[in-house]
């Protein structure tokens, strides 16, 4: 099984509405976003796909969080946790990508809390 992996980052302020402590009052991170695909067999080119496919369709996708208020993007109900933000960036890579062999998308708030989405 082949893994390769692409890594972006972006910044954006945020709160939780559901949260009862210091998350519930607007603050900020910078974001680090790492997108992983995974497949059994690789292109006549001797590669799973195109780094720079992926890293593109990343970056273009951060570009709509980059310096937002993420409270204001509606799929997040006013909730958007890490585990939200992953979602939603693996399901617009997923529209961008249609045949990408993705993975997971994992969103890191700082260098030691992550949270990882993988379909399935």
């Amino acid at each position: 099984m082949y893994l390769i992996r692409v890594e972006a980052g972006f910044a954006a302020a945020h709160f939780l509405s559901h949260y009862h402590g210091k998350c519930e009052r607007l603050h900020g991170h910078n974001y680090k976003v790492r997108v992983w695909a995974r497949g059994p067999e690789l292109d006549s080119g001797g590669m799973l796909m195109d780094f720079g496919e992926l890293k593109k369709s990343l970056r273009d996708i951060l570009e709509d969080f980059d310096h937002h208020h993420l409270n204001e993007e509606a799929f997040f109900k006013d909730d958007p946790s890490a585990e939200r933000i992953a979602e939603l960036i693996y399901t617009r890579l997923r529209e961008r990508l249609p045949a990408a062999p993705l993975h997971a998308v994992e969103v890191f708030e700082t260098d030691t809390s992550m949270a990882r989405y993988e379909e399935g």
